[in-house]
């Protein structure tokens, strides 16, 4: 057996199941590996789709995962999606065939690009080692929930291995990391804090994701309500004091609850600009306390009067049990949760509708989506002025419904998140939300839909143009010459990768979209919605406080 067959023996045995990618020449064979030892390769038609598809896969299944590039090329190529996962704490593998020698048209300083991007380079250094370096990589990207970049280089992938113990692999994880504990007078403090809160908030984020029960619990005996991040959305559905999320995507409610909190505590959550609309969703006199694994994460984006090192779920535990039996009434209250039940979603907002001229507003567009499209469903994000419509107008069964492929905030991620999310997720439908920019940057994927026999269903939000600069800059009057486009026919391009298409300006091009839905759904549907253009999103004039 030679060195890329122990790579892919290896991580087949540590429970690797699916991986992604293109294989070319420097990866073809520690690819045939993974395969031939059990794991399902899915292969995209950039690399860059490929590592979205990788990192949407990790989030919602909760598997370390994995992208095969070539070298060279093949890594350059797939920077930013790996840039996404790194700077989203995804526990993901690439492996990456890699050229030593700095003559080669392949050569670039590889591990240099993945420390560049946040990402932690390792390597096969040897034979002998091999198995041990690929467990090694498996451990940081589970237990640290790192990216890692497992270089191959060409001249060891296949040199013969020696008989290789078990031993060899022995206590590797892919798991979440060690349960970490906090300080006893940390948690006695955070204790004390929530028993003397008249008006509590939680607020949740990726790293609460696991803790649902226990800050449920908590909430409970502190009368808290509940909110998330934008990445976490859907954590607490179902719950009566459930707020959404909390920052620019908030509801008026929200904010204002949010706002009115004399204790905020952000549990496994950055507390950045995006969550607390740049500050301002927290009050001068609230008392803010953060939870996090890592200490340098405490107070990092904002100061905390208490940060408390530890795992989110341990923590609450601890907590509610020093709060004792007694339940406190905090924030909570029947006038409060009928005004929850009632004006909390989105959806419940009164607006004027701005349909016409043959084009629809993608508020009125996305509450019609929502009643018409099952709840059992996965919804995946591009990037752009649309992406609060989908985010807040469709509503998620839970936190595996959501994918946000947001932390590098690239557009053209959206389709492949949602190649991912889907092969995670199979048994929920599939829905990619785009704007037209993102679309067509990340068109080459519709095949990769069409070829996997997704029932997806793709929306693209299209106002001709990247609204996001559109409505940054054109209120200045600056010329918008370079971020508007002539009309293009998407429907038409979908239809040519073999997908079902319908295109829609109105209310009434809505029953198409009903009719795909009672049929077999044999090929995948893109909804091509021209969408009013008048003015930028809610949550974009918040964005853009910060610029």
């Amino acid at each position: 057996m030679n060195v890329a067959e122990v790579v892919g023996r290896t991580l087949a045995s540590l429970g690797v199941d699916t991986a992604f990618g293109v294989v070319g020449s420097g990866n073809f064979h520690v690819t045939n590996a993974l395969v031939a030892y059990g794991a399902r390769y899915v292969a995209a038609r950039h690399e860059g789709g490929a590592a979205t598809m990788a990192d949407a896969y990790a989030r919602l299944s909760g598997r370390v995962g994995v992208l095969s590039v070539h070298q060279g090329p093949g890594l350059t190529n797939a920077m930013t999606g790996i840039a996404e996962a790194a700077k989203s704490r995804t526990p993901l593998i690439v492996l990456a065939g890699e050229v030593t020698k700095p003559r080669s048209n392949f050569f670039v300083d590889q591990a240099a690009l993945a420390e560049a991007v946040g990402a932690v380079p390792l390597r096969i250094s040897s034979a002998e080692t091999a198995a041990a370096d690929t467990a090694e990589a498996f451990r940081v990207a589970g237990e640290g929930r790192r990216t890692v970049l497992l270089n191959l280089p060409l001249e060891v992938q296949g040199r013969n291995v020696p008989d290789v113990p078990g031993s060899s692999v022995a206590g590797a994880s892919g798991g979440n990391a060690p349960t970490a504990v906090p300080e006893a007078g940390e948690v006695a403090r955070l204790a004390e804090i929530l028993a003397a809160a008249r008006r509590p908030v939680f607020v949740a984020g990726r790293g609460a994701r696991e803790a649902r029960r226990e800050l449920e619990e908590l909430a409970e005996r502190a009368g808290a309500l509940l909110a998330t991040s934008a990445v976490a959305r859907g954590l607490f559905r179902g719950s009566r004091w459930d707020l959404d999320v909390s920052g620019g995507f908030a509801s008026p409610l929200t904010a204002e609850l949010i706002r009115d909190a004399d204790v905020l505590v952000g549990w496994g959550c950055a507390l950045n600009m995006w969550t607390t609309r740049h500050g301002t969703l927290i009050g001068r006199d609230t008392t803010v306390v953060q939870v996090d694994l890592e200490a340098a994460a405490l107070g990092a984006h904002r100061p905390v009067h208490l940060g408390v090192t530890g795992d989110v779920a341990r923590t609450a535990g601890e907590v509610t049990r020093l709060l004792g039996d007694d339940t406190r009434t905090g924030y909570r209250s029947a006038a409060l949760a009928t005004r929850i039940a009632g004006e909390n979603r989105w959806r419940d907002v009164p607006y004027t509708d701005e349909s016409g001229d043959g084009r629809i507003d993608p508020r009125t567009l996305t509450i019609e989506l929502d009643d018409l499209l099952p709840a059992e469903r996965v919804l995946s994000i591009d990037s752009g002025n649309f992406m609060g419509y989908p985010s807040m107008f469709l509503d998620v069964p839970d936190e595996r419904g959501f994918c946000f492929t947001q932390a590098f905030q690239s557009i053209g991620l959206g389709l492949a998140t949602a190649i991912g999310a889907a092969l995670a997720q199979p048994d929920r439908l599939p829905v990619a939300a785009l704007g037209d920019g993102g679309a067509l940057m990340g068109v080459t994927e519709l095949e990769t839909v069409v070829r996997l026999g997704l029932p997806m269903v793709i929306v693209v939000y299209d106002d001709d143009g990247y609204g996001a600069e559109v409505h940054h800059f054109g209120p200045d009057g600056h010329p918008l010459d370079t971020v508007t486009f002539p009309p293009v026919d998407i429907a038409a391009i979908a239809r040519g990768f073999g997908c079902e298409a319908v295109t829609v300006r109105d209310r009434s091009d809505l029953a198409e979209v009903a009719r795909w839905l009672d049929g077999a759904r044999e090929r995948p549907l893109l909804i091509h919605a021209h969408v009013s253009r008048a003015r930028g999103s809610w949550w974009l004039e918040e964005a853009f406080r910060g610029h």
